[in-house]
């Protein structure tokens, strides 16, 4: 083989493999979900309002069958995502609408409120600090971010609901808790990680695979900017 048949294979492999690379980074991108962006009133100069809900199967995407989140846009729109911005220095009230089942839990430190202004939620109109697992329907998901110090749990519903909402994004006349709390988003813009931190990856290994380690479904982050 000639010494420029030699050149040229190595070109095209080497075409080959960039096209292979930005294929794959193109095709991420497109998968990779967009970030809500929250902004406070000219009323309300140091207050945002967050609305969330979070569903058995997110029902669009490459895995529609995983559980996940979606968050309600300036436009009312639900979108798929994982990753809200705020501003520094804010508190950020949030209204999650939970529509999937719950369980008891593994641990019952995941059941306590953490991070909240007055450490507690409000859970269908009624204050609380702890939700026990050990009764009812149990504890669905969490929203941790450790370094807001900021942990609130989930009261599952039960898969018997007449009403139960099969695939998001649900409405509110899916069988559905109303969950809402207030947290400071701190004096330093950064990315704060949050995560479900009950394993909730169905058809993985302890559940903690899949939708529980993946952005867009069961982690995210909480963008606090200047």
């Amino acid at each position: 083989m000639s010494k420029g048949a030699r050149i040229s294979i190595v070109l095209v492999s080497a075409a080959v493999a960039v096209g292979l690379i930005l294929f794959g980074i193109f095709g991420y991108l497109r998968t990779y979900p967009p970030t809500v962006v929250y902004t406070p009133s000219p009323t309300q100069p140091h207050t945002v309002d967050v609305t969330l809900q979070v569903d058995g199967t997110v029902g669009t995407g490459p895995h529609p069958s995983w559980v996940g989140w979606y968050a309600k846009d300036a436009q009312g729109k639900w979108v798929r995502t994982t990753l809200y911005q705020v501003p520094e220095k804010t508190y950020v009230h949030v209204t999650v609408y939970e529509y999937d089942s719950g369980g008891p839990l593994r641990n019952p430190y995941w059941g306590k409120i953490t991070g909240t202004v007055g450490n507690d939620a409000v859970l269908n109109g009624r204050p609380v600090r702890v939700l026990d697992a050990a009764a009812g329907n149990g504890v669905a998901h969490t929203m941790t971010a450790p370094a807001l110090n900021l942990s609130v749990p989930m009261w599952g519903l039960s898969g018997t609901e007449k009403t139960f909402c099969q695939s998001g994004p649900c409405t509110l006349a899916n069988a559905h808790n109303t969950e809402t709390f207030t947290f400071y988003s701190g004096n330093v813009a950064h990315n704060y990680r949050w995560q479900c931190f009950i394993p909730c990856g169905a058809g993985f290994l302890n559940g903690n695979g899949g939708p529980m380690a993946s952005t867009g479904y069961m982690a995210g982050f909480w963008k606090v900017v200047a």
